[in-house]
């Protein structure tokens, strides 16, 4: 049997010339359209990291070809070869591994040879004489989301691997089966002819070199990471540089995705985009710059809206205020008596309506604490006839405001509450005096702080209201 497959290689040899034995055989050109024809959609050509690579994506059987178009003279594949592979794969989750490629038996489905990597190994399955085998490189880190080329050399009993041109990892093992048969096998490229194990990252090259170890051929290199045996000439060939905004890109480009933190451009990232959600707009790197194509214009409106609070009638303003472990409150001055004005408690990200108050067209409230009691009184408007304000505090045990005092004012436009040598002191500003006419407006001066704290509100002169509530005295 050994005769017979070396006299089966042999002719395959004569058959050509040596030199063209040694020819890498390109797998990726093999899945890729001749030249002029429109690209396989379950093929995409992408740009990354200023190389180009394959994203394979639906059918299987689409990113296949017989195992026939390379063992033209001979159905056995040979006992010494090595694989030139150039990849990009993004992180991958524990215990995933993915099919580089593979050689499978179309009618068994019986899996003869398949290359895999997982987040930090590469392991390589062919079958053996009874069982498969499976060796396996440790500690290889290629899913880093960079590009590497890999080569692994088969040699009598030992496997070989080398990435980016680095130092060998060498495995010792039973020598690959020299009689295994492909005939009626199909290779597939970034499958095992199931869903299971797709290949997510890009292929750049994935050729087979018969025979030879394809060391010598791609090392030393310039850019190890980008190591070149034979690789698809629509992958040679790099993009022109966008010098418009009216150039459409030919392929899907990678993108960065970044709140506002500008990724490096440079030679490498040559062509990719960046998208800013920030500032909502898409860039071109041209190997020094981020050239942009879509910004959103500047705007000077920097609120966005956020809730629609529905209130009982026209609403003049807002207070906002927090009660000590009850939470967020937020209280609308409206104008309609009926039902008056609303108070609101955030509740789960949202302000919702807590209770109504009976007001009399409302323009503005006025949160303060006395101690550790909160208060709340309301602004009236200018033109009204109420001769009286009400002042509500909060109740401890029912959990809302309640009336506490009325007071006569006149149109009471502020309230402003203060502390004078631990007294407590609240002055309202009226709109007009009392019995004159309604828009005579009164000097807005408190000439006086004399007051009788007796927790009852004093008149002051000029058109003022105030009271004084010592510390210890209790509302």
């Amino acid at each position: 049997l050994s005769l017979f497959l070396s006299l089966c290689f042999s002719l395959s040899v004569l058959s050509l010339s040596h030199s063209l034995y040694l020819l890498p055989l390109d797998f990726l050109s093999r899945v890729l359209p001749p030249g002029g024809e429109p690209p396989l959609p379950e093929v995409h050509m992408v740009q990354s990291r200023g190389a180009r690579g394959l994203q394979l994506t639906g059918s299987q059987e689409a990113l296949s070809f017989p195992a026939s178009q390379l063992f033209t003279n001979c159905d056995h594949f040979p006992s010494e070869f090595s694989f030139v592979v150039t990849l990009k794969i993004p992180r991958l989750a524990n215990k995933r591994n993915e099919y580089i490629f593979s050689l499978v038996e179309e009618e068994s489905d019986r899996l003869l040879i398949g290359l895999l990597v997982s987040q930090e190994r590469l392991h390589f399955l062919f079958q053996g004489p009874t069982v498969k085998k499976r060796i396996t490189f440790r500690a290889v880190r290629l899913a880093d989301n960079h590009w590497h080329t890999v080569v692994l050399a088969v040699t009598g009993r030992y496997a070989t691997l080398r990435v980016d041109c680095g130092m060998a990892l060498e495995v010792y093992e039973k020598p690959f089966p020299s009689d295994l048969c492909t005939a009626h096998s199909r290779f597939y490229i970034g499958s095992r002819r199931r869903w299971k194990g797709l290949f997510s990252g890009l292929l750049r090259q994935l050729v087979l070199l018969p025979g030879s170890d394809a060391t010598s051929r791609v090392c030393p290199s310039s850019d190890p990471r980008l190591a070149v045996l034979s690789v698809p000439q629509a992958l040679l060939t790099m993009p022109i540089t966008p010098t418009g905004n009216d150039i459409v890109p030919l392929y899907p480009y990678e993108v960065f995705i970044t709140p506002g933190t500008q990724p490096p451009c440079a030679k490498a990232e040559e062509g990719q985009l960046w998208f800013n959600t920030l500032k909502k707009g898409l860039f071109l790197c041209d190997g020094r710059l981020w050239m942009p194509l879509l910004q959103e214009k500047e705007r000077l409106d920097y609120v966005e809206d956020y809730q629609d609070l529905y209130t009982n009638s026209e609403t003049f303003d807002i207070e906002v205020f927090h009660i000590p472990s009850q939470g967020l409150f937020a209280a609308t001055a409206n104008r309609e008596t009926n039902p008056g004005s609303g108070i609101y408690k955030w509740v789960d990200g949202k302000f919702q309506v807590y209770q109504n108050i009976i007001t009399y067209e409302a323009r503005a409230w006025k949160y303060f604490t006395v101690g550790n009691k909160q208060w709340l009184t309301p602004r009236a408007s200018p033109g009204g006839e109420w001769e009286e304000s009400v002042i509500y505090k909060w109740s401890s045990r029912k959990l809302m405001f309640l009336p506490y005092q009325t007071i006569e004012t006149h149109s009471a436009l502020d309230w402003e509450a203060f502390s004078i040598q631990e007294q407590h002191f609240l002055a309202v500003a009226n709109h007009r005096r009392g019995k004159v006419p309604q828009w005579q407006i009164t000097e807005q001066v408190i000439s006086e702080l004399n007051l009788v704290c007796d927790g009852q509100l004093r008149d002051n002169r000029r058109g003022y209201n105030a009271v004084c509530l010592p510390i210890t005295t209790v509302l």
